[in-house]
């Protein structure tokens, strides 16, 4: 499923319509043609957070804290660093369709106010794709706020929700094409509610896109009724997979303080580097637990995993 999706887009215009989807089959390449030189590296990086069980920053750990634990072998740490200040690349996602439409206004300003208070020029740089029936580029990878608030004020409710296809794109052709990796912080903020039924991907087609771009996923929920549904899940499913975070403001007015936490969050992480032993290089998924020793009290937010070069 994942090949039928392998080439998009004629980009000429003023961005990616993510809709296009009819290039002849020889001219296509495929996903891992496309991530093999991207994937060819033998070490590991791993971006995390630490907290407390009141959801407290822990921001005085060394790298001796640590223990990284693959294929059930500890792993010698080669790198390890608090990160408050990497450059960002970041995508936020805004769900467009009909089930937010009583919401989007709120929606809008909240997600502008959060680019303009995360989004240092010159440094970080953040996209913005929309999704409803189909997933669309409004705003390409820029550190120019106006811009970027622009393209979300012209946005429209309207239609479907094609979530799954939104997080691979804008993974697959964006997030993942900034190298090198390590250089770099990713994270996805997901405004939708989850529920999505238009997509051509699978949701987990879509989480491996994102794990293979190491983007961290946050997903705030528009779903207000306080029961939680299918689509919850799903948001939460991304957020745990990928070691971010899935916000359930109940009232449109908390939308401010979700966008709040997750810049917080971006100024408060650690990176580990670590060489796998044994090292694989089966294209396959690498499960990987990170923990603190000794420390119960304490709460590892982590990606479980990622996937091993091709060779």
């Amino acid at each position: 499923m994942h090949r039928l999706l392998a080439s998009v887009v004629a980009l000429g215009a003023l961005g990616f319509a993510l809709k296009a989807q009819q290039a002849a089959p020889e001219a296509r390449q495929t996903d891992d043609e496309k991530l093999r030189i991207i994937l060819d590296v033998t070490r590991v990086n791993i971006l995390f957070t630490v907290t407390d069980r009141r959801g407290r920053f822990v921001t005085d750990l060394a790298r001796a804290d640590f223990e990284v634990v693959e294929s059930k072998r500890s792993q010698k740490v080669l790198e390890f660093a608090a990160e408050s200040d990497l450059p960002l690349r970041i995508g936020i996602l805004v769900d467009t369709s009909n089930s937010v439409r009583d919401r989007f206004r709120f929606i809008q300003e909240a997600a502008i106010e959060f680019l303009n208070s995360v989004v240092r020029p010159r440094y970080d740089k953040a996209l913005v794709v929309s999704f409803d029936t189909t997933a669309e580029l409004v705003a390409d990878l820029t550190d120019n706020p106006e811009k970027m608030a622009g393209s979300i004020r012209q946005l429209r409710p309207g239609g479907g929700t094609s979530l799954y296809d939104a997080v691979y794109y804008a993974c697959r052709d964006k997030l993942m094409q900034e190298q090198p990796r390590h250089k770099y912080r990713r994270a996805m903020i997901i405004i939708s509610d989850g529920d999505d039924n238009q997509s051509r991907v699978s949701r987990d087609q879509a989480l491996e896109m994102a794990q293979k771009a190491d983007a961290v996923i946050y997903t705030i929920s528009t779903n207000i009724s306080r029961i939680e549904t299918d689509g919850d899940k799903v948001l939460k499913y991304f957020a745990a997979e990928t070691g971010g975070l899935a916000l359930f403001p109940f009232k449109v007015q908390d939308l401010a303080q979700s966008f709040e936490n997750i810049a917080n969050e971006l100024r408060h992480q650690y990176n580990i580097f670590y060489r796998p032993e044994p090292l694989k290089t089966d294209g396959q998924y690498q499960a990987v637990d990170l923990k603190v020793k000794g420390r119960k009290d304490l709460v590892v937010r982590a990606r479980k995993g990622y996937y091993a070069p091709r060779l």
